[in-house]
């Protein structure tokens, strides 16, 4: 498949002005030049040509955003120059198995200021003698050459990277989804169990100025009842405070007074005992 149409298929219906990155290996170029490639992609930061049978780089477009460049395994011999030209944002270029001889072709990358990694494998510059040491010494901007650098330690690969971030994003989000750490529910629950102590202690003892209530206080206003009744009722008659009670056992008490006429009339249904009739008050 030819480049020009290559690029058509590659954009997906989209415009070449959304395109970051752009893989076109694998084709054909005619007459060893780009094609279909304009100035129109500048939002482009990643671009790969290898294997076209490329041999020049005259029609390369303008490129700023351009980082990446793949050129490997092409035919290209000279002409570096139109690289810092046309793309001077470039850190990462790849020219392994083209056809770069010697040092001079080389020498047109200097004024690529950002580039950082360059890899020649392949290329017969590399039987040069000293060729490491010649292309680190000619081209003092980059790091790596070939993948390494001065001192043989190999280039992290950029998607490895991107891998172990995304790795320690997980391990967050792993974190975030455990919840608190152990023994913390078991504190809250603590806490909790010690809140309805307290309230039960405090219901259950009479404060300052409040006034017995239940049983003893019925009877002291001359209300005689029942107690089974009562406790029928759920009415705790064994002495609360008022405070409680009156939230509590408003609504119970005008039941009980409602149904006074009732047991004065009859026996009454709990404990079978004589008719109580009503204490006026």
């Amino acid at each position: 498949m030819e480049m020009k149409k290559r690029i058509n298929l590659e954009l997906r219906n989209r415009a070449p002005e959304e395109v970051t990155e752009l893989v076109l290996d694998n084709c054909l170029c005619v007459n060893g030049e780009i094609e279909g490639l304009n100035d129109a992609f500048k939002k482009l930061e990643f671009l790969s040509m290898a294997n076209v049978e490329l041999s020049s780089l005259a029609r390369l477009p303008s490129l700023n955003k351009l980082r990446k460049l793949e050129l490997s395994d092409n035919i290209i011999s000279g002409g570096l120059e139109v690289l810092a030209e046309k793309c001077p944002n470039l850190t990462y270029l790849n020219l392994s198995g083209n056809k770069i001889k010697d040092l001079s072709t080389v020498e047109a990358l200097q004024n690529l200021k950002n580039l950082k990694s360059l890899d020649l494998f392949n290329c017969e510059i590399t039987n040069l003698e000293d060729y490491r040491e010649s292309i680190f010494e000619l081209l003092q901007q980059i790091t790596y050459l070939d993948g390494f650098d001065q001192e043989d330690n190999e280039a992290p690969d950029s998607e490895e990277e991107d891998d172990e971030d995304g790795d320690e994003d997980d391990e967050d989000e792993e974190e975030d989804e455990a919840g608190p750490p152990e023994g913390y529910e078991e504190e809250e629950e603590e806490e909790e169990e010690d809140e309805d102590e307290d309230e039960d202690e405090a219901g259950s003892e009479l404060g300052e100025g409040e006034e017995e209530v239940g049983l003893s206080y019925l009877m002291k206003e001359e209300i005689q009842v029942n107690r089974h009744f009562l406790h029928a009722l759920k009415i705790d008659y064994l002495g609360i405070g008022l405070s409680t009670i009156k939230s509590k056992l408003c609504r119970h008490l005008r039941v009980v007074c409602n149904l006074w006429v009732c047991m004065c009339l009859s026996a009454c249904l709990f404990c079978h005992c004589p008719p109580v009739h009503p204490v006026s008050r």
